[in-house]
């Protein structure tokens, strides 16, 4: 009997492709909203809103920081959350309403004081960072979940991803045109129209996502905020994980925040930035061969050497000098790099919560995944984001006049050698997940002969 179970344990279960769709619909709908904030934000706030970049580098870190912390409560809320729709899969429905809304006040530019505008900027930014946890979180949760088969996970990560992509390259790409065409006279306008068209875009993305994924790991009963916590002790894999996911986000907001600063004031060709975010695509090629380069090699060296030539494509950035040829050539090798750093780590968080359940005993897909994953990306973003602002703003930088030399010297650094020097920290750090990755084959196969003595018991 338990060989029985064993074995439809084992059976590969193919997840047709429209459910692949609506999985990759999730983070669609995260990169349309999320990066037109990360890409887009600091330049909006010192150049059309009218904030200093000091107090907008302060709303970047204080909200990022304060935010990130709302991570471990929201995986604490799935792993206790049990309802016909599962763990995860029912907070794109109630958060998307939120999430599209209070992206729409972070860009409707009202007419406030200096110390009016900071605060509007302060809370809409934060309280839009905790709805982008409250829909970011399941994203990654709901992976252990929908398959047990590594194939069938690197799969749906793969294509979810590549849904990112997209989601990422329409705001990255077309944001500033969108800007222009929606105008109605005013850039404070024209931004806070794109951004009601795209708030409505992402709702309805989340509520595909929610109405045609399914989850077939799901627990009898709700698991407590003690029995999340258990689930991370000794989980060490777990831990250079989220390390090594910061230092990547730390890299990628800060090399994405100054690309408008970059074009506009070194190079002299703002709308350039268009054709930067654009060639970002170039990350497709590393998510596409993920599943080609893990047969061959080990998940971590494939995730080093992601990080490692995103570093290189940011360090030839500083030697373009004014060929944009050469500049679109070193962005987009770096976007390749990007393309496996940004995707692998959450196939690999998955493996983690099942070391958690070997380990402990607890499978606490909520708690794990939302540490590595929304807990990452904002405290990287926002220490990523924060990092230029206090740079050009000791250099001196001031919005919509000619920089001094020192500002430009500080904005070619920030988009070259900073982002460069995080990603090459974290691919060191994840030589330290080697040793796991021997062990996850036997791993999985005590699994799935406990949980088919289980079903048989």
């Amino acid at each position: 009997m338990t060989s029985k179970l064993s074995q439809a344990i084992n059976k590969k279960t193919k997840i047709p492709f429209h459910r692949m769709l609506a999985y990759a619909s999730t983070d669609a709908a995260g990169n349309l909203l999320y990066t037109t904030v990360t890409t887009f934000i600091l330049y909006y706030y010192t150049d059309v809103f009218g904030l200093s970049v000091a107090a907008a580098g302060t709303i970047l870190l204080a909200a990022r920081i304060l935010d990130a912390f709302d991570a471990p409560v929201w995986g604490f809320i799935i792993d206790h959350t049990h309802t016909r729709w599962g763990q995860s899969r029912p907070f794109w429905l109630w958060m998307s309403a939120p999430f599209a809304i209070f992206f729409i006040l972070m860009f409707w530019s009202p007419s406030l004081s200096a110390s009016g505008k900071f605060w509007w900027g302060l809370l809409t930014y934060l309280v839009f960072g905790i709805c982008y946890t409250g829909v970011g979180t399941p994203i990654t949760s709901i992976l252990p979940n929908l398959s047990n088969d590594e194939d069938q996970r690197l799969k749906l990560n793969s294509t979810r991803s590549i849904g990112g992509m997209v989601g990422y390259f329409i705001t990255a790409t077309f944001t500033l045109s969108f800007v222009e065409f929606f105008s109605t006279g005013t850039a404070q306008s024209g931004w806070r129209n794109t951004a009601i068209v795209l708030g409505i875009v992402g709702f309805a993305l989340l509520i595909f996502a929610f109405s045609d994924t399914r989850e077939i790991n799901k627990p009898k009963k709700a698991i407590s905020i003690i029995s999340s916590i258990k689930a991370a002790k000794a989980n060490w894999p777990w831990f250079i994980l989220v390390i090594v996911f910061i230092f990547y986000w730390l890299g990628n907001a800060s090399r994405t925040s100054v690309v408008v600063y970059y074009t506009q004031y070194n190079l002299g060709q703002k709308n350039f930035a268009s054709i930067l975010n654009a060639l970002v695509m170039f990350q497709i090629i590393g998510m596409v061969a993920i599943p080609f380069l893990v047969k061959k090699f080990s998940k971590t060296h494939v995730l080093m050497a992601g990080m490692f030539l995103a570093a290189l494509g940011q360090i030839l950035i500083y030697f373009t000098g004014s060929s944009l040829v050469m500049l679109a050539a070193a962005w987009s090798l770096a976007s390749i790099g990007t393309g496996i750093s940004v995707t692998l780590p959450f196939a690999m968080l998955a493996n983690t919560v099942d070391y958690g359940e070997w380990r402990n005993g607890i499978r606490a897909s909520g708690f794990l995944t939302a540490i590595g994953s929304s807990f990452a990306i904002k405290m990287g973003s926002g220490l990523g984001g924060w990092a230029p602002s206090v740079i050009l703003a000791h250099a001196g930088y001031h919005a919509g006049v000619a920089q001094t030399a020192a500002s430009l010297s500080a904005i070619k650094f920030c988009i070259s050698f900073l982002p460069a020097i995080f990603f090459i920290i974290g691919g060191i750090i994840i030589l330290g997940y080697a040793h796991f990755e021997k062990e996850e084959p036997q791993i999985k196969q005590t699994l799935q002969e406990r949980r088919g003595q289980v079903a048989a018991d």
